[in-house]
């Protein structure tokens, strides 16, 4: 873990917010520039503006062409990244401490002043849409995609993150301008450090290149998901495995089980090799090389999912294998030993995530723009602990109903 677990927090005038962690065992400081903006934010006709806008901000501002900006931080040994999700855009950047000031005003450059020349939007939609080609030529890619679009269906939280061919191969410049000026709120960024860098020092930097950005509501209202129906669905593709994909709704973000619902997943199918479906599937019967179980909440809902690849003459008895391991997890609460080893492994897994500097800023601002508040690890740690068997039982039984359960199949051909 960190070093210590306070963080600063302080706003500007136009809404943006700093949240900086001090961890002073490093010389690298991490930051990030996180806006409350995804996929899910997009109309029918936008799929994959986020995502392009993401990619395009690499491409030019007022005053740099898009090598000045590749080479800004890449030529001091840092490192210069972004990624989109349904509910985030985030550019973020990983320094010597004493570049952080060129780190700052060069995420503040390529987040507000990106200009969008159209010469280079045609030449990133093709890299784009080369992205799809791959995603769908991964069959493990493809189906995670396919399966969001089966849970959430007609709703923007079921749409690709990169678009449709159509969509992205209709974008100008135009679009981008109206996106951002539509979508971008002030007062929903944070900028999060983490670093041996005193705050001061951070606002100091931070204002220099954010104060004199306007302040800018968006009043925009995302589009709640409330009609999943449970989808089964085959189809066949050129792959020599069978994947399947199973799962359904689960809580939102805020929700105050969300830790406990986590817990049960990291118990059935996390990515510790004793997982039970792991066990099950792998160990014992040697019908995968992987399987995992994943959840992902967001603000106002949230979805599991269990997937794996096998042969094709095993997939229908590793699919009873999976609903058995859910059924026990449903009917039979965790022994006294069960529960303490599942709470030890969860503790140790979160508190290496919070080692790594980057999964921390990152963590941050996302934990602040979802939640309005960052948990220190102990609180969490108390609330894991807190936790019993029943209480683990009775959401295994309101989240993993089996009649409520979607299922996804790519067959080989």
């Amino acid at each position: 873990m960190s070093d210590q677990q306070e963080f600063d927090l302080h706003q500007l005038d136009n809404g943006i917010r700093i949240v900086h962690q001090r961890v002073t065992n490093t010389k690298i400081v991490h930051c990030g520039f996180m806006l409350d903006i995804g996929s899910r934010d997009e109309s029918p006709e936008e799929q994959g503006l986020a995502h392009f806008w993401e990619h395009m901000a690499f491409k030019g501002t007022e005053k740099r062409k898009a090598y000045h900006i590749l080479n800004r931080i890449e030529s001091v040994g840092g490192e210069l990244n972004a990624y989109t999700t349904k509910e985030k855009v985030t550019f973020y950047t990983s320094v010597l401490d004493t570049h952080f000031q060129k780190a700052v005003e060069l995420l503040s450059d390529i987040t507000f002043h990106s200009i969008f020349p159209e010469k280079q939007v045609r030449r990133e939609r093709n890299v784009i849409l080369e992205e799809m080609a791959m995603y769908y030529d991964s069959p493990e890619d493809a189906i995670q995609d396919d399966f969001d679009g089966m849970i959430f269906k007609d709703h923007s939280l079921g749409a690709n993150i990169l678009g449709t061919r159509e969509t992205v191969s209709g974008f100008h410049r135009k679009d981008f301008l109206r996106f951002i000026g539509n979508r971008l709120d002030t007062s929903r960024i944070v900028v999060s450090v983490v670093g041996n860098i005193p705050f001061s020092r951070v606002i100091r930097i931070v204002e220099k290149y954010l104060k004199d950005i306007p302040q800018q509501r968006s009043g925009m209202v995302r589009q709640p998901f409330t009609n999943y129906s449970p989808g089964n669905k085959s189809e066949v593709r050129p792959i020599t495995q069978a994947h399947c994909a199973m799962g359904g709704i689960a809580l939102p973000v805020g929700h105050p089980e969300r830790l406990k619902f986590f817990m049960l997943l990291n118990i059935l199918g996390g990515p510790g090799m004793n997982s039970r479906l792991n066990m099950a599937l792998r160990e014992k019967h040697g019908f995968v090389y992987s399987v995992d179980a994943s959840y992902h909440g967001y603000t106002d809902t949230g979805m599991y999912g269990i997937f794996f690849a096998t042969e094709k003459k095993q997939l229908e008895r590793s699919i009873r294998l999976v609903m058995r391991e859910i059924r026990l997890l449903r009917e039979k609460p965790l022994g006294k030993l069960q529960l303490h080893a599942a709470k030890q492994q969860l503790k140790g897994q979160l508190a290496m995530a919070e080692e790594n500097n980057t999964s921390l800023m990152l963590m941050m601002a996302k934990s602040l723009l979802d939640l309005e508040k960052i948990e220190p690890i102990e609180a969490i740690f108390n609330e894991i602990k807190a936790t019993t068997s029943n209480e683990l039982c009775d959401i295994a039984n309101e989240l993993f109903v089996e009649d409520s359960m979607s299922q996804l199949i790519f067959l080989p051909e």
